[in-house]
């Protein structure tokens, strides 16, 4: 059976959607979701999803492919490529990948960035074709159905926990509190996040933001601490980001944060919790080994260099 790769359609969301939970079953993956990220890509981004069909039009690969157009150094490109596992071996990847690093070579990529499995074979699939392994992560998951969270406390004084919903007439201190968080996030590829108004158009409008369980500290009468909730409408919740203002951090906030959400997901009716932390985070993997969270699965983060 032929298999092709060609860029998506409207009507891909789905086949998209399905093929990612399948191939990553700890990262929350909806059609809106994908639907919505590919009407609002940055244009500066140069974002090209991708899928590998079959001659019958199943879709059994997927690749999303971008400029970091928001890192402080030009020339880095990601690809990441992910097959329905049912349909492993038939070159779909190889294929995707190709196309991929072609689109990024064509606009200026120098370094690729691509995250791999840690396993036998998706590492060993990753080394044949130029990429070398770099930093690592984990995906892990909580049973909320079973979890013992810790018991909610009352906030220190000076501090009042608050919803991102009440911040909904103006978000601005949020995507404040996000970039000078996310400043500091160990990683490859440094971010600066400036504009607000992408901001507010792609994570604040984003489909799986869950405004409601979305936890903000505020210390005298500033936002200093946040854990955003992700849900996919299936049961199933995702801590987006848990971040505390190098101002505040060393207070205990981001567990404040964290497990009032936690407890809110619960009484939602959540019943998976994921979350993802660089192996390096040593204080995020202490605070989520502390709620509960077992490791899922280790993803490698792999670097070529093109060009």
């Amino acid at each position: 059976m032929t298999v092709i790769v060609r860029d998506v359609t409207a009507g891909d969301a789905e086949g998209f959607a399905r093929v990612r939970r399948a191939a990553l079953p700890f990262m929350l993956a909806t059609a809106e979701q994908f639907a919505f990220e590919w009407e609002h890509a940055h244009p500066a981004g140069h974002e090209r999803p991708l899928v590998a069909v079959t001659d019958d039009g199943g879709i059994i690969g997927t690749a999303q492919v971008r400029i970091a157009h928001d890192a402080p150094e030009p020339g880095i490109g990601s690809v990441n490529v992910y097959v329905d596992p049912a349909h492993l071996g038939r070159g779909a990847g190889g294929l995707l990948l190709r196309v991929a690093e072609e689109h990024l070579a064509e606009r200026g990529a120098r370094t690729l960035y691509s995250w791999v499995l840690d396993t036998p074979g998706d590492l060993a699939w990753a080394g044949r074709r130029g990429y070398s392994p770099s930093r690592s992560a984990y995906f892990l998951r909580l049973d909320l159905t079973t979890a013992a969270l810790p018991p909610l406390q009352a906030p220190p004084a000076g501090v009042e926990l608050l919803t991102a919903e009440d911040f909904a007439a103006d978000p601005r201190p949020l995507f404040e509190l996000d970039a000078v968080t996310t400043a500091d996030e160990p990683g490859d590829v440094g971010m600066e996040m400036d504009d607000y108004a992408h901001w507010r158009a792609t994570t604040w409008e984003h489909p799986l933001l869950d405004r409601a369980l979305t936890t903000v500290a505020v210390v005298d009468g500033v936002p200093a601490a946040f854990s955003a909730a992700q849900t996919d409408g299936l049961g199933r919740y995702c801590s987006g980001m848990t971040g505390t203002s190098p101002a505040f951090r060393g207070r205990g906030l981001a567990k404040l944060v964290k497990n009032a959400s936690l407890h809110r997901a619960r009484a939602a009716g959540c019943t998976d919790a994921f979350t993802g932390n660089d192996t390096g985070n040593e204080p995020m993997l202490a605070i989520n080994k502390w709620f509960g969270y077992e490791i899922a699965v280790r993803e490698v983060r792999h670097v070529r260099t093109i060009g």
